[in-house]
């Protein structure tokens, strides 16, 4: 079961704890992204959670609509049994087209437990990882995300072919180191030399900013697509913009309006506004003359408010 076009370059919407939602995953579909990933869920919370409750808040993270196929289910963690078993119950539940395995989150709290970008450091334990995950998974994907090293990006190429050997079936490559962080060029130019002794297709993730940075990217690197992250926070028409190679230049009220179809997704699927107001804040950075709005959003309490607050600017 595959449902991911390798025949051409996959265009992307990167995982990011706190935005790659359900709504957010819909709305980026309706534009033409080709793949989206979860936000990154604790392996142990899935384990632990559903062995007492049947259920959990780290398992409801993972739910997803048929219409956002293919979807990748993000895990971290570090101990193989419980990543395993994780992924067991979330492909037996979900039926995701994929897991992936979070080998690159530079957050402190994340490393501060040995998490995400640590496993960098330990190629042994993230081949294991990726062996007892994919046997887990059934017939699906089982990729990883991680970055170009620690502090450099030598070894890097050994650690992808770890995990390639291990059956790891793509790589989501974040051009930048864990001590960069998200500061700093991305090297795309990397991903070239690493993919000559990969056989697997790499994703390159990182210093996307705008459409045209895409052929950039790819002529540089030589990657099999782009995953797109933080450009695409307020702006989900960015994959519109790609696939028709064109600025698509909005005005405020075309943006409320994408940004109302945002808030009857939000409150379809989650119905939380402190979680939805992230989002929205978002659409209207940047925009001339709307500091005011913005200011106006961020002391908002409900729906109710964020719709007057915006109408109201509209009118003026």
């Amino acid at each position: 079961m595959n449902r991911i076009d390798f025949t051409k370059k996959i265009i992307g919407l990167a995982p990011m704890a706190g935005f790659t939602d359900k709504p957010f995953r819909q709305l980026v579909k309706s534009f033409g992204c080709d793949l989206v990933y979860t936000e990154m869920i604790s392996a142990r919370g899935v384990f632990e959670d559903y062995k007492e409750n049947g259920f959990s808040k780290s398992l409801k993270l993972a739910e997803f609509e048929d219409a956002e196929r293919p979807i990748l289910v993000q895990i971290f963690g570090r101990e193989p049994k419980i990543m395993a078993e994780a992924a067991k119950i979330i492909c037996n539940k979900f039926d995701p087209d994929g897991i992936d395995i979070n080998m690159g989150c530079p957050a402190p709290k994340i490393v501060k437990n040995s998490y995400g970008s640590v496993l960098m450091n330990e190629p042994e334990l993230a081949g294991q990882i990726v062996k007892v995950v994919k046997r887990a998974s059934g017939n699906r994907l089982v990729t990883v995300k991680t970055r170009l090293g620690w502090k450099d990006s030598k070894g890097v190429g050994d650690f992808i072919l770890t995990l390639e050997d291990a059956g790891a079936d793509l790589i989501a490559l974040h051009c930048r180191t864990k001590m960069q962080g998200f500061s700093g060029d991305p090297d795309w130019d990397a991903v070239r030399q690493i993919k000559k002794n990969i056989k697997i297709p790499i994703l390159v993730n990182g210093g996307i900013k705008k459409w045209q940075d895409v052929d950039k990217c790819l002529s540089a690197s030589d990657g099999d697509g782009v995953l797109i992250g933080q450009a695409s926070l307020g702006r989900p028409w960015i994959f519109q913009e790609i696939r028709e190679a064109r600025s698509i230049t909005l005005s405020y009220d075309e943006i409320t309006k994408i940004c109302l179809q945002h808030v009857c997704l939000h409150r379809e699927n989650c119905g939380n506004f402190v979680e939805l107001k992230k989002h929205l804040l978002h659409y209207y950075k940047g925009i001339a003359n709307c500091a005011k709005v913005r200011e106006k959003i961020c002391q908002c309490n409900d729906v109710k408010e964020f719709l007057s607050i915006v109408g109201t600017f509209g009118s003026q």
